[in-house]
């Protein structure tokens, strides 16, 4: 019986084309599922005759009790090498090697800026109303020159926004609870006194944090209130950093001027989530990691996971 290798949420069919899977060669059955599976039982049953996954990011949770119902499963792989929906216990104890891959910090970076630059610009509205017919020239452009951009994180992705930041003149200043003036100072930023100061004084608030008990709701109804009714929000880190409810109660009240969004609670978005039909809110389908060379890492990597795996020396264990 061959070697079974599972490609999860291969929405762009992308998997097996953008890397050389032929190292692997009759060894390996590789199959992509370009479908999203949305339960543990439809994850379970699909995957039971499955050797190895190759799962992206942290959309499917792989906890215990999935775990336990995969007695055929040795190898999972996963993109970038931070996974907090794996139960790395329960797959030790389950015998279920754990491997991750690269991750380049410069597509989520960049991503951050489209959104930002699509909301500052009204880009969404402006290209629907001229290839409708509609008016010319609806909205007024929000300045980045001489505003303030505050980030919430300075690590690698932050460190990436603010330098674009800084070459477009805006002030950038950054918070996070352990984030040092040395630190800003390098990158060339302001630290922030605290949460609330950044939140007050920025007129573009974008988040770079990783996600974590300490930081899971850090900006609830309290925390967006403190933004100004002119100020815009970008999330392309993790949805649980934000308060859900409270993000769409201040777009439909109109309480800031715009948020842009990567991420959600649920992925992919149920087609009735509200979300979908927001005011104010330019959002994308969790597409921060999603670019070429970094599909070509995952899943280059992936392929060198297997090989090792099979040779009898894993390499990039996590866990």
């Amino acid at each position: 019986m061959p070697f079974r290798c599972a490609v999860l949420d291969d929405f762009q069919n992308a998997a097996t084309t953008v890397a050389d899977w032929s190292p692997l060669g009759d060894r390996v059955e590789v199959v992509p599922f370009p479908e999203h599976f949305g339960t543990e039982d439809e994850l379970a049953a699909a995957l039971a005759d499955f050797d190895c996954v190759v799962t992206l990011r942290e959309r499917v949770a792989f906890p215990a009790s999935l775990l336990n119902r995969l007695p055929r499963l040795r190898l999972l792989v996963a993109s970038g090498m931070r996974h907090s929906v794996i139960d790395h216990a329960a797959a030790h104890a389950s015998g279920v090697t754990v491997c991750g891959t690269e991750s380049s910090s410069t597509p989520p970076a960049e991503l951050t800026w489209a959104l930002l630059l699509g909301l500052a610009r009204g880009l969404v509205q402006e290209n629907a109303a001229l290839r409708a017919g509609g008016p010319w020239q609806s909205t007024v452009g929000a300045d980045l020159h001489g505003r303030r951009l505050g980030l919430l994180g300075l690590g690698k992705v932050g460190a990436l926004v603010a330098r674009v930041g800084l070459a477009f003149g805006m002030d950038v200043g950054a918070w996070s609870r352990n984030l040092t003036a040395e630190r800003a100072a390098e990158v060339g930023v302001r630290l922030a006194p605290s949460k609330e100061h950044l939140l007050g004084e920025s007129d573009f608030v974008s988040v770079h944090l990783a996600l974590s008990d300490r930081t899971r709701g850090l900006l609830g109804p309290a925390e967006l209130a403190l933004l100004k009714p002119t100020a815009y929000l970008v999330n392309t880190s993790r949805a649980a950093i934000v308060d859900q409810d409270a993000l769409l109660a201040v777009l439909r009240e109109g309480r800031i001027a715009g948020a842009g969004l990567d991420v959600y609670d649920v992925e992919p978005l149920p087609g009735d989530h509200p979300l979908r039909t927001a005011p104010r809110l330019l959002a994308t389908p969790h597409l921060g990691y999603v670019s070429r060379a970094n599909y070509e890492r995952y899943y280059g990597q992936a392929v060198e996971n297997i090989q090792a795996y099979l040779a009898g020396a894993p390499v990039r264990m996590l866990g």
